[in-house]
């Protein structure tokens, strides 16, 4: 059985969001498989889909509803979960098969995509990894009763994790890539040049912005002293992948 887990917090994306991840995994996937989403709104989402409570980190706003929270997938145990899990992001668009990333290294706990934004640091980015519950609980610990040491030494929780996880391995390089680092043409070239999908990729994670939803339409949220550099040609290619 496959296990695949994404987590949906708050408002900022809907239920759609899981419906349509669902969907992509459901084809891009051979054989039975779990999907569960943690979440503190499971209304709207579909009922393939088993949601169960998203849980919580006791740590100051507003750290506790962002990246850091997903640092609770390393509790000791997590309810009615057991073994190796996919975690996926919501905002990730999945191109190719994921059958690969439950067969590469076996013997390996906690396996994540390269920090592209950094990359050769041993920075993993927590768009797509997989880990296995139970494994390193001391992330979280850690994170909960030495928060202003953990706060004091890292700004995000991806470094946080990756610095301080006992073991670490990354995914192929070419299987994970970042929308604006592997697709969006370099200035001014995206100007007249549209986002390309390179043919090896199976996730590509869009974190920041523009979320696939506003990539598809070529708008890219900025300030507008930044709007100049931050254009994109419409990237129609994901409304062929991104769908419930």
């Amino acid at each position: 059985m496959k296990q695949l887990i994404c987590m949906k917090w708050g408002e900022k994306f809907p239920a759609d969001y899981v419906n349509r991840l669902y969907g992509m995994v459901s084809r891009n996937i051979t054989g039975p498989f779990r999907f569960v989403c943690m979440t503190d709104r499971p209304e709207g989402v579909r009922s393939e889909v088993e949601c169960k409570p998203c849980p919580t980190v006791s740590i100051p706003e507003p750290h506790c509803n962002r990246g850091w929270r997903k640092v609770s997938l390393w509790a000791e145990t997590l309810p009615e979960m057991t073994g190796d899990w996919l975690f996926l992001d919501l905002d990730v668009v999945i191109t190719g098969t994921l059958d690969g990333f439950f067969t590469h290294a076996p013997e390996k706990n906690y396996l994540v995509m390269q920090n592209w934004t950094q990359p050769g640091k041993g920075i993993g980015n927590t768009s797509v990894f997989r880990f296995r519950i139970g494994s390193h609980p001391y992330l979280l610990d850690k994170l909960l009763n030495q928060t202003d040491d953990v706060f004091g030494q890292f700004t995000n929780s991806q470094t946080y994790i990756s610095k301080t996880v006992k073991e670490i391995d990354f995914w192929p390089d070419e299987w994970c890539i970042l929308f604006k680092t592997h697709c969006v043409p370099l200035w001014p070239m995206r100007y007249w040049q549209t986002p390309i999908l390179p043919e090896t990729a199976r996730v590509v994670a869009f974190p920041g912005v523009p979320n696939p939803h506003e990539a598809v339409q070529g708008r890219w949220p900025a300030p507008w002293y930044k709007r100049p550099r931050k254009f994109i040609r419409p990237a129609v290619w994901i409304e062929s992948y991104w769908r419930g």
